[in-house]
This record gives C-alpha cells, sequence and structure tokens, in this order.
C-alpha cells in the first residue's frame, strides 16, 4: 500500500491504472470504514481511500481541533483491509488559499434534518467532496467508483444529487452500516462516549425501530398520526437524558413528510452528554 499527500503524486500514483474506486474519510476508522474498502476493491482496479479531517463541515463549536488524528493506526488498517493507496492531504494540500469557491446543494435537500442543525455542513461536505473526486477520479480513463456508508443517508443522497446534477461520470455505492453486537451504529465518535453512555447510546437505534414500527402500524392514518409519533419518540429519549435533535420518518426518495404508501425511512439524530450521535434504518 501506498501513501500520499500531495495531489501530484497521487495523480502520478494513479495514472497506470483505469478505473479507481474512491472511499474517502476523514480517519479515525473503524470496522465500518473497513467495510467500505473491501466493498470498493471489486470494483475497479485501484482502491483509494482518503483521509483528511475537512473544516469547512465543521461548525466553530464542533470538535474539529479535537477530532481523532490516527494516520498510522488508520493506514495499518486500511493495509489489511486490502487498500492499494491512502490519500492524507494537509489542509495546506487541500486548501491552498481560502476556499472560495463552494458548492451549495439544493435547500429543501440539504437545509432540513442534518443541514438545520448543523447550518453550512453539507456546504462543507459537497465542497470537499467535489475536490477530492476531482484529485483522485478526474484523469481516470475508466470507470470511476466512490463509496459512502449509509450511516450518513442524508449525506450520501445530497452527495448523489450533485453527481447527477454536475453529470459527473462516477458511480455511487452504497455500503450497508455496520453495528455493534447490540445493534449501535459504528461512528468515529463512539469513540468520545463514557461506559455508562456507551451502554446507553444503543437506546438511538432502539427507538428509532420502535418509531418505524409505529409508522407501518399506522397504515393509512400515517400522515395524520406521524408527529404525534414522533414526538412521542424524542420524548422518550429526553427523559433518559439524552438531547434529541430529530426522530423523523421520512420519504426515501426526498427526504419530504411522506404520504401513505410512499416508501420509508426513519432517521435520528440526539446528543448523549458530549457526543452526538445519528443513525437510520428503511422500513
Amino acid at each position: 500500500m501506498k501513501l500520499v499527500h500531495t495531489i501530484e503524486d497521487l495523480r502520478t500514483t494513479l495514472r497506470p491504472f483505469n478505473s479507481p474506486a474512491l472511499v474517502p474519510t476523514m480517519g479515525n476508522l473503524h470496522a465500518g470504514h473497513l467495510d467500505l474498502v473491501r466493498t470498493a476493491k471489486p470494483l475497479g482496479d485501484v482502491t483509494v481511500a482518503s483521509i483528511f479531517v475537512n473544516r469547512l463541515q465543521f461548525a466553530p463549536h464542533e470538535d474539529f481541533d479535537t477530532y481523532p488524528r490516527t494516520l498510522q493506526a488508520d493506514c495499518d488498517k486500511l493495509a489489511a483491509a486490502g487498500c492499494d493507496v491512502v490519500f492524507a492531504p494537509s489542509e495546506k494540500e487541500m486548501y491552498p488559499e481560502p476556499q472560495g469557491f463552494k458548492v451549495q446543494p439544493s435547500a429543501e435537500l440539504a437545509d432540513i434534518l442534518e443541514g438545520h442543525f448543523r447550518p453550512g455542513f453539507f456546504t462543507g461536505v459537497c465542497t470537499v467532496v467535489m475536490k477530492l473526486f476531482q484529485s483522485v477520479l478526474s484523469e481516470a480513463k475508466g470507470e470511476r467508483f466512490a463509496i459512502f456508508g449509509q450511516k450518513d443517508y442524508q449525506q450520501q443522497m445530497v452527495i448523489r444529487r450533485m453527481v447527477k446534477q454536475f453529470a459527473l461520470p462516477i458511480t455511487i455505492v452504497s455500503g450497508d452500516t455496520q453495528r455493534a453486537p447490540d445493534g449501535l451504529a459504528l461512528s468515529s465518535r463512539n469513540g468520545y462516549l463514557s461506559e455508562a453512555e456507551r451502554a446507553e447510546a444503543v437506546q438511538l437505534s432502539l427507538a428509532l425501530r420502535a418509531l418505524g414500527r409505529d409508522a407501518l402500524a399506522a397504515a393509512d392514518g400515517l400522515v395524520r398520526q406521524l408527529p404525534a409519533l414522533e414526538e412521542r419518540a424524542m420524548q422518550g429519549l429526553a427523559a433518559r437524558g439524552w438531547q434529541p435533535d430529530y426522530l423523523t420518518v421520512r420519504r426515501r426518495a426526498d427526504l419530504q413528510a411522506p404520504q401513505a404508501g410512499d416508501p420509508l425511512v426513519v432517521l435520528g439524530a440526539a446528543r448523549l452528554g458530549k457526543t452526538r450521535l445519528i443513525d437510520n434504518f428503511e422500513i
């Protein structure tokens, strides 16, 4: 496995290959990231993982400065998973001057749910992903792939929309959410949890599953009953000491309010202590 730090070296390294498969990450890797690498391996002829903590998607009060940087451990894990190239640029390499040009996603998708509680988040995500696409995939001669985990459901949908609207010749591949034995979705931020918080953390996925069951049971009465079902789910978590941002049922196609018969996804985000967790389930 080769580790490169500059876009020039990256492009030189990739030039002999035809079909790169990219797994973008912010590092501090867990088993979910490595599953994405294994998903990527059979797709192209070279598998690339990027490791970059992107300042543009962090709000001033969030954990950019304290987000774990674990490059050597990450590289060891990626090598064991069969990754071919790791692109780990510095901030100066990715943003050699202030990033005045940014990718602004459409408000109806990017300003709801995560975008409502983290204003500007998806602009930061789209901007860095577009730059990674240009750095890793732009000179490819064959099919190009990028693999994103389904845990970040809204993020994946925003990126798919960006690829479609810019007519980018990239196939977006979804990787299943990986979970601990108790059902907690794996996340780099799970390491922030205390022992007691870790035992409690599974309650978010349990609350979402219960909300999903209630939504399905409502059947044709879903539109009328949904606000009360969502409020009950929020109150249930709050009673356990959480600070929920949203627990909601949305239409899979566009994350808007569902109508009877729509394919559904249940999504949630809540803070437990100092750690904000997200999860989702298609139902």
